[in-house]
């Protein structure tokens, strides 16, 4: 196993850098057993999960070094007490409309998540049964790719943490990710090596110290 990436280690919590490609925690079958989980329990055996990225999906974690801090934290979670912010590369470029966005450049998808039983791990959009589910989005930047393909960069806040919640609202609107295997259409799937989703920031205050903690690292792509 590589070893982990460590942005911030105190006694009571960990941040924690996961590759992409890497599980969060073990899957089904001896194949799924290397997982960021695994290789955190290997340096810190009280390393305990909080939260989870998409095994696609690069940046950071946040790990908890007892029960107490995991309960505290995932209540915070829960409370949208701790700030996440991603990066993503989305096709095809979207276009500014700064009359639906709000003074700071932000504009909101609200729609609805549920999971699609019969195509798993799947979710779709769904009014009638699907959860409250709501992202802002930002545009950072028009791009285009090695290949010539025009792209936006966009920087994501979930407000809530729905399964593949962000990979499906982008493409609910139009802009799926680059290398998204699972919500973007084959050419778009294939024009990435890997998915262009990853978590750049974390913002939170300490279940113990109360200082804010914050935390930002680039993406790779």
């Amino acid at each position: 196993m590589t070893d982990v990436i460590c942005h911030y280690e105190d006694e009571y919590l960990l941040v924690l850098e996961k590759p992409s490609g890497l599980l969060c925690v073990p899957g089904r079958g001896p194949d799924k057993q290397d997982c960021l989980s695994a290789r955190a329990l290997q340096r810190w055996p009280d390393a305990l999960v909080v939260h989870r990225l998409d095994q696609p999906t690069s940046g950071l974690v946040l790990m908890a070094r007892n029960i107490e801090v995991q309960r505290q934290l995932s209540q915070a979670f829960a409370e949208r007490q701790i700030h996440k912010r991603y990066i993503a590369v989305v096709a095809p470029q979207l276009q500014p409309r700064p009359e639906l966005a709000d003074a700071d450049g932000w504009q909101r998808i609200d729609l609805p998540i549920a999971a699609d039983w019969e195509r798993r791990p799947l979710r779709v959009i769904n009014h009638e049964t699907g959860k409250s589910s709501q992202t802002l989005w930002k545009l950072l930047a028009q791009e285009n790719t090695a290949q010539g393909l025009p792209c936006s960069r966009v920087l994501l806040s979930p407000l809530t943490g729905r399964t593949h919640q962000l990979r499906l609202h982008m493409a609910a609107i139009g802009h799926a990710m680059l290398g998204d295997a699972l919500y973007a259409d084959e050419a778009l799937a294939a024009s990435a090596p890997r998915l262009l989703l990853h978590a750049a920031a974390l913002s939170f205050v300490h279940p113990v110290s109360k200082a804010l903690l914050q935390f930002e690292i680039a993406p790779d792509f």
